[in-house]
């Protein structure tokens, strides 16, 4: 404790600790496709451009990846940003009458 003379004179010593907060970071989610022999090929790129903003290239190699494996990975995102993905890949299908399924696991 510091006495008053230390007060006075300007000379008593604290220390001050300030704790960084323990920012942990946000879980990420792979936005998944789902193949389908229905939807057309140029649709699934034109989406992948559209709503993951994808080259002509890379959309093409997504595609043919999810024609030939069953599913393929579109990216990979905080929860909120790939549940947006998601909602939009499945709208845009619905609007175009296509029954292309897109889903989201967990990285």
């Amino acid at each position: 404790m510091a006495s008053e003379e230390d007060n006075d004179t300007g000379t008593g010593v604290g220390v001050v600790s300030k704790t960084a907060p323990k920012t942990k970071r946000p879980s990420l989610y792979k936005v998944l496709l789902l193949n389908d022999d229905y939807t057309p090929q140029e649709f699934v790129v034109w989406l992948l451009q559209a709503v993951f903003n994808k080259d002509a290239e890379d959309a093409v190699r997504i595609m043919l990846h999810v024609h030939q494996n069953g599913v393929g990975v579109c990216g990979v995102y905080t929860y909120e940003v790939a549940e947006t993905k998601v909602a939009q890949v499945m709208e845009i299908s619905r609007r175009n009458q296509h029954p292309l399924q897109c889903t989201m696991e967990r990285e």
